[in-house]
């Protein structure tokens, strides 16, 4: 599991450890490791060039003595500095990282002397060192650095931003002006929240944790990444005495004569989510038989389904009743779509069993009254916000999926999986689907979020090849992902 932790949580770790080693030690410990990070990336490091954008801070610290290295291994290094002036003139750098640069045969000269033509300073760059503000930087770059910042990125060298990348906000994920659109960031210690969490993530490309030895406290995780292990320890498994009521049954009320099709999908999605039978209680049930024969139907709506162990209901319901019915249940519901309309804080809070609200951006947006912008801009806020409203686990789906528990302690957890090619039609149903089943097999609402999340962006990806997919595709890839993530 990768996990990320804020930015005091980080600089309290790092003064610990740098209480215990001489004074420099730990950013030439960070730096070694950037080095080696950088030195992967080029054909060879013996003539080739590299240019360092350094900031007066301990990034422009790292990214200073990375470039030493690089420098008494033959390549030809160049720091800019971008370092506000100092009281001889000059922008201010680390002193010590920047004596290291020069003492290797490194040169620097002022970011200000190449402002006419930044792509000239650039050209010829084989990787550039994005090193001009740290994780404790905050809005978009300076226009200086900005410059710069569009310039490497049009110059075809490989950016490699340290620790993250600038002008991003390391705690929200949030991207409040220009920044540095790296290759590659090479992060030390630990994560941080923005290199998990779009807009910011789109900024940080492939990412590589460099262990410096640092020890946050495992209790103030703030976002988590699941991965194939940690999924699999959470798939439920039939026991050899199961049958297909012990397994869970899962209830499905979505779906109306105006858009047969959402059931269709919600009970695909909810058929191969582990639970043991799925109940479909709507108009929908010549749709739903006709492509899954499996399927209960109950066409009397969820008052005549029986007992259920989740529901899941609101994907292409419309004007169709059945959302109070669903909430007043003793067991966990997940709400989507058109069940999220109105729906009222106080009834939701005061259910006796767990609720998960599985909205996108826009239906966030008007359950918290906000406009839909603010919530991309800001999905780990939003999300929580909306968990404590509510008193529900939100699993916020978007160009990064977030899951968010009422309980503030709970990290909020990012999916790594998925595709851009989901943003499409009725993928959403599958997704609602897939989470109320592992919700019948008896996964607690956050991992059921957190583990659908996950199987549905493989599955998707499975289905799509780098090429557009359909949601039915996206259902019938989903037995495919299990296996992937159970056999790795």
């Amino acid at each position: 599991m990768r996990t990320a932790y804020r930015t005091e949580t980080v600089r309290a770790a790092e003064a610990a450890l740098m209480a215990e080693l001489p004074e420099g030690a730990l950013m030439r410990r960070a730096a070694a490791g950037l080095a080696a990070a950088c030195a992967g990336l080029l054909p060879r490091v013996y003539g080739s060039r590299v240019v360092v954008l350094a900031g007066s801070g301990d990034n422009g610290g790292d990214a200073l003595y990375a470039g030493a290295r690089l420098a008494r291994r033959g390549a030809g290094v160049t720091a800019l500095l971008l370092g506000s002036p100092g009281e001889d003139g000059r922008p201010k750098a680390h002193r010590a990282a920047l004596a290291a640069l020069r003492a290797a045969g490194g040169a620097d000269r002022p970011a200000s002397a190449v402002a006419g033509d930044p792509a000239a300073a650039l050209a010829g760059a084989d990787l550039v060192l994005d090193g001009v503000t740290g994780i404790g930087g905050r809005g978009g770059l300076r226009p200086e650095a900005a410059a710069l910042a569009r310039a490497a990125r049009a110059s075809g060298a490989a950016l490699v931003a340290v620790d993250l990348p600038s002008g991003v906000d390391a705690d929200t994920g949030t991207v409040d002006g220009e920044a540095v659109r790296a290759d590659v960031t090479v992060t030390f210690g630990a994560y941080k929240p923005g290199l998990l969490i779009d807009p910011a993530r789109a900024y940080a490309g492939a990412l590589r944790l460099v262990d410096i030895g640092l020890t946050p406290p495992a209790g103030e995780v703030a976002a988590e990444a699941l991965q194939h292990a940690d999924v699999a320890a959470l798939l439920p498994h039939p026991a050899a005495e199961s049958d297909k009521y012990r397994r869970g049954v899962v209830g499905v009320v979505a779906g109306s004569a105006r858009y047969p099709g959402a059931a269709v999908l919600c009970v695909s999605g909810a058929l191969r989510g582990g639970a043991g039978a799925v109940r479909y209680a709507g108009p929908a049930g010549e749709a739903v038989l006709a492509r899954h024969p499996e399927t209960l139907v109950h066409p009397g709506g969820p008052a005549e389904a029986g007992r259920v162990q989740s529901w899941v209901i609101g994907p292409g319901l419309g004007d169709t009743p059945g959302v109070e019915a669903v909430l007043a249940s003793d067991v966990p519901v997940l709400v989507d779509a058109d069940g999220l309309r109105l729906l009222d804080p106080a009834a939701v809070r005061a259910r006796p069993a767990p609720t998960l609200l599985t909205p996108h951006a826009g239906e966030a947006a008007a359950l918290l009254g906000r406009p839909r912008e603010d919530v991309e801009a800001g999905r780990l806020s939003a999300a929580r916000e909306l968990a404590a409203a509510y008193g529900a686990t939100v699993l916020l789906k978007g160009s990064t999926t977030v899951v968010a528990s009422p309980d503030p302690k709970d990290p909020v957890r990012v999916n790594p999986t998925g595709t851009p090619w989901l943003a499409t039609a009725g993928t959403g149903d599958v997704l609602s689907g897939l989470a109320g089943s592992l919700l019948a097999a008896g996964l607690a609402p956050r991992d059921a979020a957190s583990v659908a999340a996950y199987l549905h962006g493989l599955a998707a990806r499975r289905a799509s090849h780098g090429a557009p997919v359909a949601a039915y595709d996206v259902a019938e890839a989903l037995s495919g992902a299990w296996r992937d993530v159970t056999e790795d």
